[in-house]
């Protein structure tokens, strides 16, 4: 079998709130779909979201890099199994113009046509996407499979009494995880961690997120007031620019730290390591460029003793959010999982299946072939800003 064309889509998805950290604030999403079609008939979506402040991509930047690709070439191949599946997927190299040191410059349009291309063939072998990792090569050690997770949740910068309803909402819903937005300008961390933390009971895990905001040398001076509302880690407090720094400062800090826009790939992870700079490591399928990419990430994460997130990004649609759950129900050792916000997040759904999650965050499996949605085409293309198609064979 093989692919006849793409059909790449840009979206933009209006948020039912403002999601707001240190780095940036939003009331949508712009997104890249990816349709894949086989010489069958067969279709599969994949989906990036691509934030410039994390890996410096843009939806139209993609749609450059697209069109400068020689997508027949490296694409056009016969695939019979999961392992010829996997080598073409990893056969597509996006055109890169600029530096890229850290290989991160295209990862989410690599996600988004990396989950297309296993979604059709997953509905061509007619087997759940959750099922790949049983034939990457070598094994892949993190490998477990369970019939259901369950999710934590997330506050952000909002004001009291909309941070208050937020826990409260959280609380009553069952939740045990919840992540906390810290170093917003002009808010005391203080406050908002002595009201959240009353509002979610003493029970909760709370972790928090800076986001960069803060410089390594105040990070002691600005974790060591939040520690008596029991903190379990902070992620990303320091600018990626400080990662060296971080390494200095991180043993007086008595905190587990994550790195989230420091981890975008294998040469910032194999970097992260080598400084001794985390504890954890917070993976994003369109971040990290990917369902195969992210398993590799937590592979290499747990031969070096670093336990891992699934994370994700404000404004995803089911395609990444049942990615995510096919991620999480097949690899094990994963402390946080964050995703499935759909219904909750979104003013429309773009995928006919509802998979956001239920009561306490906890989801099930998926079951049906590739990723087990299906696009709603009307609101598609209500929503789509640009589409183009390739086609070739």
């Amino acid at each position: 079998m093989r692919i006849s064309g793409l059909d790449v889509f840009v979206i933009t998805l209006p948020l039912k709130r403002e999601i707001k950290h240190a780095s940036a604030s939003r009331h949508e999403s712009q997104n890249i779909l990816i349709r894949c079609r086989l010489a069958d008939g067969t279709e599969g979506w994949g989906e990036g979201v691509p934030r410039h402040y994390v890996t410096g991509e843009t939806a139209h930047g993609a749609m450059e890099q697209l069109a400068q690709t020689p997508l027949a070439e490296q694409l056009d191949r016969d695939c019979n199994d999961w392992q010829q599946v996997i080598a073409l997927c990893d056969a597509f190299e996006p055109k890169v113009e600029k530096p890229d040191p850290r290989c991160h410059h295209s990862n989410a349009l690599r996600c988004a046509v990396e989950l297309s291309i296993l979604d059709s063939f997953g509905k061509c072998f007619g087997e759940p996407l959750s099922r790949l990792i049983e034939h990457l090569q070598p094994a892949c050690r993190v490998s477990d499979r369970r019939d259901y997770v369950r999710y934590s949740t997330t506050i952000t910068g909002e004001d009291p009494a909309k941070e208050r309803l937020a826990a409260i909402k959280m609380r009553i819903y069952g939740f045990n995880q919840c992540k906390v937005k810290v170093g917003l300008q002009g808010a005391s961390d203080f406050e908002r961690l002595k009201r959240i933390r009353f509002w979610l009971g003493p029970h909760v895990d709370i972790r928090l997120d800076a986001n960069e905001a803060w410089p390594a040398r105040f990070v002691e001076e600005k974790i060591e007031q939040l520690l008596p509302f029991k903190i379990s880690c902070l992620e990303q407090p320091s600018p990626h620019a400080e990662l060296e720094a971080l390494t200095r400062y991180k043993s007086q800090w008595n905190v587990p730290i994550m790195l989230d826009e420091s981890l975008t790939s294998l040469i910032d992870a194999e970097r992260a390591v080598s400084l001794k700079a985390c504890d954890m490591f917070n993976i994003r399928l369109s971040k990290c460029g990917g369902f195969l990419n992210s398993l590799r990430l937590a592979e290499f994460a747990h031969l070096h003793g670093i336990a891992i997130q699934l994370g994700c990004h404000p404004g995803e649609t089911g395609i990444l959010s049942a990615a995510g759950r096919h991620w999480g129900t097949s690899v094990g050792g994963i402390q946080y999982l964050e995703g499935s916000y759909d219904r909750h997040l979104l003013r429309e759904l773009p995928t006919l299946e509802d998979i956001t999650f239920g009561y306490g965050g906890r989801a099930r499996a998926l079951y049906r072939p590739g990723l087990g949605v299906t696009i709603n085409l009307p609101v598609l293309h209500r929503i789509k800003t640009i589409e183009k198609r390739w086609t070739w064979g």
